[in-house]
């Protein structure tokens, strides 16, 4: 992955999505940062994962295969860049394509704004991505709004 820096201009790189859940983000991060939790709602509808290795800290590793559900099994790895508790966890795609995630979550008077962001090497890469990354990020956030209504029913979502 090219080294980004607050300077680079990504734009033309980037794919962006974002999502206010009505929930603190302690317990938003910690739907990240759990592998139980995150295995549970990582990948699009019909996706289940099985977690290899999920090495939660700076230079930690996150091996893992996604199980479509039309049979294919996709392996994965990423390596975790920056992790600030409970603010943003940057981690890099290792397999192909690769890319850069940096997902943020930022206060929203009470709620929390989760913004997840993919930076590519090059706009063309991104374009080709794409064409199922924008609607599989939000089918990802709708996987995610279900787990938090279902393991905090008190605290309820909105998108």
């Amino acid at each position: 992955m090219n080294s980004l820096n607050d300077h680079e201009t990504t734009a033309d790189r980037e794919i962006v999505s974002s999502r206010i859940f009505r929930i603190g983000r302690d317990l938003l991060f910690t739907a990240w940062s759990d592998p139980h939790l995150l295995a549970r709602w990582w990948g699009p509808k019909g996706f289940t994962n099985t977690f290899h290795e999920f090495d939660f800290r700076q230079g930690g590793d996150w091996k893992f295969i996604m199980h479509g559900p039309e049979g294919g099994n996709y392996s994965n790895h990423s390596r975790f860049i920056e992790i600030i508790v409970p603010e943003r966890i940057v981690l890099d795609h290792i397999s192909n394509p690769p890319f850069r995630v940096i997902a943020s979550f930022d206060h929203h008077h009470e709620d929390t704004l989760l913004t997840f962001r993919m930076i590519f090497n090059t706009a063309q890469e991104r374009d080709k991505v794409s064409k199922y990354a924008v609607d599989a990020n939000e089918q990802n956030f709708d996987r995610l709004e279900a787990l938090l209504n279902e393991t905090y029913p008190e605290t309820g979502t909105r998108g």
